[in-house]
């Protein structure tokens, strides 16, 4: 369900009988009495970043008056959603005096959620928390649907737990804040929802790419809202990704090894999805599922606005390849990706030949 008005909406994620409500809009930090009142008990944990921190904490410790609370602040970037951190937010809990009724606040992109749920995971096996995301990134995908963990040095996201959030709280009015770079990467995971199941949104994102290069506010409110909209369905038939829900993984088992290629340095997630997608959409053509049409629209699409759509330079397609096969949505030791037949027809395609992979990786080398 959504419920509109000028420049906000309201999304519930049903789950059964629970649910959780999605709220996007400016100046939603400061509404104090909205967020404020999904807090249960008497004892709050802020895990937010460096970077993100001293521009919005001020805002939100002043919805937590008369509880006892504290923050943790990780330094910014990828590298950081580590077991080390969550040990250290963990001892944040302990020191506040954190009971079951305590909530953790995750203010901050998708790294800071993750760890953050993780660690609200953890604690007393689970309490309360609630996301704030600051980018765009995180608006759209990490902070709906209760994924929630850490990275390995052997790979991306390896360790983690289901965990939903009692509430999104996305303020669009952090997107101000946004470096261009982090904020197209947040328009990939927006492609990405129309590529797995939506033409029609994928239609409007053509029409509406330089509204939303520009980030004026309607289109802006209207993408974040059909993306959050089509990813809160499809968890609400899946949570816990036993079918569909892997779908939303298109791009992400190449993405995922380009990150890791790159020790997170050299693509930011998103990007990581945008070629990501592109070569999954290559490899589709090449299994004759997609057609080069289609490949070609979405080449454009990311181009247009601003996405990588190449492997960066110094990384082997046999180092990618071998880092692929540590995904989690592998099964009996053979590569499972999510792929297409189509702009809006996405599927899970089992058993995929390693040397149709490798070849795709090796002709978009760069």
């Amino acid at each position: 369900m959504t419920t509109p008005t000028t420049n906000s909406r309201t999304i519930d994620v049903a789950l059964g009988s629970r649910s959780y409500p999605v709220w996007i809009g400016p100046g939603l930090l400061t509404d104090h009495a909205r967020w404020r009142a999904t807090l249960r008990g008497r004892h709050a944990l802020v895990i937010s970043n460096t970077t993100v921190a001293p521009l919005y904490l001020p805002r939100v410790s002043e919805g937590l008056e008369g509880l006892q609370w504290s923050s943790y602040l990780l330094d910014d970037g990828e590298a950081h959603k580590t077991f080390a951190n969550v040990g250290r937010a963990l001892e944040a809990l302990a020191q506040l005096g954190a009971t079951r009724d305590a909530c953790v606040v995750a203010l901050g992109g998708g790294v800071v959620g993750d760890l953050a749920g993780f660690t609200a995971a953890c604690w007393m096996r689970g309490i309360d928390f609630i996301q704030m995301p600051t980018t765009l990134l995180s608006m759209v995908d990490s902070s709906v649907g209760g994924k929630t963990g850490v990275n390995l040095p052997a790979g991306k996201n390896l360790v983690g737990a289901f965990h939903q959030p009692r509430a999104v709280v996305a303020d669009i009015d952090t997107l101000a804040s946004l470096p261009d770079r982090e904020y197209r990467a947040g328009l990939a995971e927006v492609v990405k929802g129309a590529a797995i199941g939506d033409p029609a949104f994928f239609a409007w994102l053509e029409q509406n790419a330089e509204a939303l290069n520009a980030r004026d506010t309607a289109p802006l409110v209207e993408a974040i809202a059909r993306k959050v909209v089509y990813k809160a369905g499809v968890v609400a038939r899946d949570e816990t990704e036993q079918g569909e829900r892997a779908l939303l993984n298109l791009g992400h088992t190449f993405g995922h090894a380009l990150e890791t290629a790159g020790k997170y340095q050299v693509l930011l997630h998103g990007e990581g999805v945008a070629v990501g997608m592109l070569l999954a959409a290559q490899l589709s053509e090449r299994l004759g599922m997609g057609t080069a049409g289609d490949t070609t629209r979405l080449h454009r699409l990311l181009t247009t606005l601003g996405l990588p759509t190449a492997i960066p330079g110094g990384m082997a397609p046999e180092q990618l390849l071998a880092l692929m096969r540590l995904d989690k949505k592998n099964l009996a030791g053979t590569l499972r990706l999510i792929l297409w037949r189509g702009i809006g027809r996405a599927e899970i395609v089992s058993g995929v030949d390693e040397a149709d992979v490798l070849a795709v990786l090796e002709s978009a080398t760069g």
